[in-house]
């Protein structure tokens, strides 16, 4: 019962540590040594935070209406385990430790017009890095969706029963 309760914060919790570890790769990437609190606190607990929400709304407030099969839930965990766990973390680590080495010039400003190729180039590493937890991710948002659905059909059984 518990799993069923407290599955979103789980969900939270990973995406924030996906969140850590791709802020330290993007900063070693990007040769980021100024202002590590004002990267690694907001990129804790905004994936945090959105991973457990969109998790609650998305996959266990629908299981509760009873309109959720296995297949569209196991679904609904990974997809939500990968866009809030993985991706969402990683583009907004791309994002500030970029914003950060352009200002303190830590590594070279892309050439005019091929600014996104640059950063492509640059970052090409750490991004293949962040395929692991991805696929961790997604195997645990569908595992612990499988599980959710498990104990709310087991539930609804003795309910039935009663």
């Amino acid at each position: 019962m518990n799993l069923y309760t407290y599955g979103p914060l789980y969900i939270g919790t990973t995406s924030s540590c996906c969140g850590i570890l791709a802020n330290y790769l993007f900063r070693n990437c990007m040769k980021v040594k100024q202002h590590p609190f004002q990267t690694f606190v907001p990129l804790s607990a905004i994936p945090f935070l959105t991973a457990a929400v969109i998790y609650k709304f998305l996959v266990t407030d629908y299981l509760s209406s009873g309109e959720l099969t296995v297949d569209s839930c196991l679904l609904r965990g990974a997809f939500v385990s990968a866009i809030c766990g993985v991706f969402h973390p990683s583009a907004l680590a791309f994002f500030k430790n970029g914003h950060l080495a352009v200002r303190y010039e830590t590594v070279p400003l892309p050439p005019r017009g091929r600014a996104l190729y640059h950063w492509t180039l640059l970052c090409q590493s750490a991004a293949k890095l962040m395929i692991i937890p991805m696929v961790i991710q997604i195997i645990y948002g569908g595992h612990l969706a499988f599980l959710q659905y498990t104990i709310f059909k087991r539930l609804f059984q003795l309910l039935e029963h009663d």
